[in-house]
C-alpha cells in the first residue's frame, strides 16, 4: 500500500497529539513495566530477554525497572505503576496479609545463589562454625540476613541469638572491607560481590549457601490477579521469554557473561567470568525453567519465615499460579 502525503501527515499529527498529552504512542506489543527488586546477576533471566529481544518476540515491549529494595516492587505493582515484579515471594505474601491480591507466576532465582566469604585463614567450613560470629550482611529485610539465620535454625539446629551470632549490617559494597579489616568475620554476600571479594579482598567462599539448603522459589517473578485475569497473553509471553532465555542460558554460558558485560558495565569483566563459574556451578541458582513447585515454595516460606521477613506463611494454591510457566516450560522443551 502506498500512503499519500495526506494520510502521512494525519499519522504525524496523531503522534504529536498523543506525546503532548504525555501518551504512549501505539506499541509492537503490549506494554509493560517490570520492577525488579535491585538489580542483580542473579537476576540474569530478565536481562538476557530484554537484551535478546525475546520480551518483543512474545508480544511484549518490556522496560525492565529497578526499584532499589526487596520491599518496593509489590506496592509499585499495586499502584499500577508496574505490571510484573520480580523481588523475594515473601513480600507478595506480606502485600497479600494486607489487602493485596498478588501471585507469584514464575521462577527467577532457584535457589539460594548466596555465599559467605571470609579471610583465607578463616576455619569456617560448615553452618555450625557461624556460632559467636559477626556476620557483615546488607540491612534489614535482606536476603543476606534471613539466609544464614534460616540455615543456622534448619540446619544446624541452633538460634542465631542464643549462639551469640551478630548480624552487622553495612550499606551495599561495604561487606567485604568488614571482613577484610576485622570488623567481621564472615560476609554474606551476592555475587557479584562474591567475585569481587576475591580479587580485591583477598578473601574466598567458604560456604555455599545454595548446596546447603537445596532448591528454593528463592525469587519469583509476580503479578496481580486482576492483570493476570485481564491479561492472559501478556503474562504468557513474559513466562515465555523467561522460559527462552533460561534455556539459551544453559545450553550456552557465555550468554550469561555476555549480557551481564552490558548489564553491569562498572563490574570487570573477570568479575563476570568469575561468577559465571559460580552460578552455573549450582543446580538451581540460574533455573532451566521458570515454574514454581509446591516444595521450592514451602522451602521458601520456611527461610522467610525463619529470617523475619515474615510473620505468617500463605499456602502455595493462595499464592502461586504455575499454569504460565508450566506452559511455556513444555514449550521450549526445559525441565518443569
Amino acid at each position: 500500500m502506498v500512503m499519500d502525503r495526506r494520510s502521512l501527515l494525519k499519522l504525524s499529527f496523531a503522534g504529536a497529539t498523543l506525546a503532548a498529552f504525555g501518551l504512549p504512542a501505539r506499541a509492537a506489543g503490549t506494554v509493560v513495566t517490570i520492577s525488579e527488586a535491585l538489580r542483580l546477576g542473579m537476576y540474569a533471566s530478565l536481562y538476557v530477554a530484554a537484551d535478546k529481544g525475546l520480551f518483543a518476540k512474545h508480544g511484549l515491549e518490556a522496560e525492565v525497572s529497578t526499584a532499589g529494595g526487596i520491599a518496593l516492587p509489590t506496592p509499585i505493582l499495586l499502584s499500577g505503576r508496574a505490571q510484573f515484579g520480580v523481588t523475594s515471594p515473601g513480600m507478595s505474601v506480606n502485600a497479600t496479609r494486607e489487602g493485596g491480591k498478588i501471585k507469584s507466576i514464575a521462577k527467577i532465582v532457584g535457589g539460594v545463589s548466596m555465599w559467605a566469604m571470609a579471610r583465607p585463614d578463616s576455619p569456617i567450613r560448615s553452618i555450625e562454625d557461624l556460632k559467636g560470629k559477626t556476620i557483615a550482611t546488607l540491612k534489614f529485610p535482606s536476603s543476606t540476613i534471613q539466609v544464614p539465620s534460616y540455615a543456622m535454625k534448619a540446619i544446624g539446629k541452633f538460634d542465631p541469638k542464643e549462639a551469640a551470632v551478630t548480624f552487622l549490617e553495612l550499606p551495599a559494597g561495604a561487606q567485604a572491607a568488614a571482613v577484610k579489616d576485622g570488623r567481621a568475620d564472615v560476609a554474606t554476600a551476592f555475587e557479584w560481590d562474591i567475585s569481587i571479594g576475591a580479587e580485591q579482598f583477598g578473601l574466598k567462599p567458604v560456604l555455599s549457601f545454595a548446596d546447603i539448603i537445596g532448591p528454593v522459589a528463592f525469587t519469583t517473578a509476580m503479578a496481580t490477579e486482576d492483570f493476570i485475569a485481564k491479561n492472559p497473553a501478556a503474562v504468557q509471553g513474559f513466562c515465555n521469554a523467561l522460559a527462552e532465555a533460561q534455556k539459551l542460558m544453559h545450553q550456552d554460558n557465555a550468554l550469561f557473561t555476555q549480557v551481564s558485560e552490558k548489564y553491569f558495565p562498572k563490574v570487570a569483566p573477570s568479575v563476570i567470568a568469575n561468577a559465571t563459574k559460580n552460578f552455573f556451578g549450582s543446580r538451581t541458582a540460574i533455573p532451566t525453567a521458570p515454574t514454581i513447585s509446591a516444595e521450592e515454595w514451602d522451602r521458601a516460606m520456611q527461610l522467610e519465615l525463619a529470617g523475619g521477613s515474615v510473620k505468617e506463611a500463605l499456602p502455595y494454591a493462595q499464592m502461586v499460579e504455575n499454569s504460565f510457566a508450566l506452559k511455556a516450560a513444555k514449550e521450549f522443551g526445559t525441565a518443569g
